[in-house]
């Protein structure tokens, strides 16, 4: 095993309104964090790709704590993200090992997401923060899903450590009204970002 975990840290938002009218089923995000150790610390090392399967798999397995969490329901999440702060002793290369897994492992737990996993990435310190960004899980372009959440550990990452992170949303912004943003059903005519 390459990456132990140390420990899963789930947060979920509900989302009644956001100065606006009070919404009939709330708008929801969360995010899970698993703290794991960070194999490549002290060395350089040329061949990350052994690290793919373990980290797809956790991704999986993240991806369907976080769907229970939300309700148990896959098919009413409709937007995603991702990120990964790699502890102090660690390089930005070793947070770019997530991006590919990660997404993937959390598209089986899903069973859908066409649009690519939204992700950010950084080297920080115990207690960092890093916004996870946020959009529709079938196409980045829709505007009422454009968002993010913010997820820290404050034990998290030790030099040694990655925080790797999922995030789900169901239902977008809770009063979104993007000027000129586009829906779902925008996607595909003509004149539209594809």
């Amino acid at each position: 095993m390459l990456f132990a975990v140390r420990k899963i840290v789930t947060f979920i938002e509900e989302i009644h309104h956001d100065l606006g009218p009070v919404r009939e089923h709330p708008a929801m995000k969360g995010a899970i964090a698993a703290v794991v150790t960070n194999p490549y610390v002290g060395q350089y090392v040329q061949d990350l790709s052994p690290a793919s399967a373990e980290l797809k798999a956790l991704g999986e397995r993240m991806g369907n704590t976080l769907i229970a969490h939300l309700g148990g329901d896959a098919s009413a999440i409709d937007a995603y993200g991702k990120g990964i702060i790699v502890g102090a002793a660690g390089e930005i290369e070793h947070g770019a090992m997530w991006h590919i897994p990660g997404g993937a492992g959390m598209r089986v737990a899903l069973g859908k997401g066409t649009s690519i996993v939204p992700s950010t990435k950084k080297v920080a310190g115990m207690g960092a923060r890093l916004d996870v960004p946020i959009t529709h899980l079938e196409w980045s372009y829709v505007g009422s899903h454009y968002d993010a959440i913010e997820v820290g550990v404050p034990d998290g990452p030790k030099p040694d450590e990655m925080v790797v992170i999922l995030a789900m949303a169901i239902g977008g912004r809770p009063h979104a009204r993007l000027a000129g943003g586009f829906t779902l059903a925008d996607r595909g005519n003509p004149g539209v970002p594809a």
